[in-house]
């Protein structure tokens, strides 16, 4: 199976999911963007996740994004692990 789900890691706090979806749409069609936040305090745990249209895109996102700066943070970019065959 292809994947077309990104993890981003290390991601400024302050970046917001409009910001996420923005830096990586340059790379093609972003379908879902979500920043995962603590349930208690609702603060960004600074990593989040980015789903393409298509494994082609996420593929060129990945090699592209992956130890770039983000918002003043170096993010890191990896295919994202499908929990439910884990």
């Amino acid at each position: 199976m292809e994947n077309n789900k990104l993890f981003v890691g290390s991601i400024s706090w302050n970046l917001t999911w409009q910001e996420l979806k923005e830096a990586f749409s340059e790379f093609g069609e972003v379908g879902f963007v979500k920043i995962v936040k603590d349930r208690e305090t609702g603060r960004s745990k600074g990593f989040g996740f980015v789903e393409f249209e298509n494994a082609e895109d996420a593929a060129t996102a990945k090699e592209a994004m992956d130890g770039k700066e983000l918002d003043g943070r170096e993010i890191k970019v990896d295919f994202a692990e499908d929990k439910r065959e884990a």
